[in-house]
């Protein structure tokens, strides 16, 4: 990850400090509290368990200094990085009550966006050698979208819309509300500002061939098609507009869609079906 990609801590804190509220409740750790000396100083380090790609440091870092101020935090793995079972990615020292009050806020977050930032790698792992890139959906954690679209860049990946109000992106609902293909791209076409880009989905290659005559699209997203079919849409295309493919991508399919010339590759399974990387917290 270089030094640009890292989002600036004001952003991240109002998110983890409502995690913290969440699990120190309303009268903190009283676990803690009763059986650990309140003078007490450890070193801990927080280890990976499982291969990966480190995301969510940044945000553990965060919670671990909103516990306490006072604590040394060092990231020894940063964001973006690769793992291996047993290597070491935090080392926190200062108080024991402290690191253990922060210590699962930490992980939840780590752990899922490390999931999420392993699993992008694995689709981007398949693109090589091709041009396709990687990216996500708005398909995420509600109120974890920021962290989580940023674990995708981590991975290798790009980040598609943030919110609706980034770009126009016509649905196929919006195409059947608003009366066929031609009627709803003039119709976004007199609305767009010139910052704006318009995306549309179509399924069918007689979609894409209206799409392609009407014009005043930038994206046409190709939705739910087989490979062949895929491929002929990306010919007919040609220069005219960047190509995404969307539907039914997962791992052992990746290939064989980027070696259709295929600009983007979209999967909402990047963040919302990434397995949580096991990381773990010792003393």
């Amino acid at each position: 990850m270089t030094q640009m990609s890292r989002l600036p801590d004001l952003i991240l804190e109002p998110l983890v400090r409502a995690a913290l509220m969440e699990d120190l409740g309303t009268y903190g750790d009283v676990t803690t509290r009763a059986v650990i000396p309140a003078d007490t100083v450890y070193d801990a380090v927080i280890n990976a368990r499982q291969p990966g790609v480190v995301s969510g440091m940044q945000i553990a870092e965060i919670a671990f200094r909103l516990v306490d101020a006072n604590l040394e935090v060092t990231t020894l793995k940063a964001d973006g990085s690769p793992c291996a079972p047993g290597d070491a990615l935090m080392r926190i020292k200062g108080r024991a009550s402290s690191i253990l009050s922060g210590e699962r806020v930490a992980l939840n977050f780590a752990g899922r966006l490390s999931g999420i930032a392993t699993l992008t790698g694995s689709f981007v792992a398949e693109t090589a050698g091709t041009t396709t890139k990687v990216t996500c959906t708005r398909k995420t954690t509600p109120g974890l979208r920021i962290v989580e679209k940023q674990a995708v860049l981590h991975g290798g990946g790009s980040n598609h819309r943030y919110s609706l109000s980034d770009a126009i992106l016509i649905k196929d609902n919006h195409i059947a509300a608003a009366g066929g293909v031609e009627a709803v791209l003039k119709a976004a076409h007199a609305a767009a500002s010139h910052m704006m880009k318009i995306e549309i989905e179509v399924d069918r290659l007689d979609q894409l061939e209206v799409v392609l005559k009407v014009g005043g699209a930038d994206v046409v997203l190709l939705d739910n098609m087989d490979t062949p079919t895929l491929k002929r849409a990306v010919e007919l295309v040609g220069d005219q507009m960047v190509t995404e493919a969307s539907g039914n991508m997962t791992v052992p399919r990746i290939a064989e869609v980027a070696a259709t010339g295929v600009n983007f590759i979209s999967s909402g399974a990047l963040t919302h079906s990434a397995q949580t990387l096991d990381l773990g917290l010792d003393f």
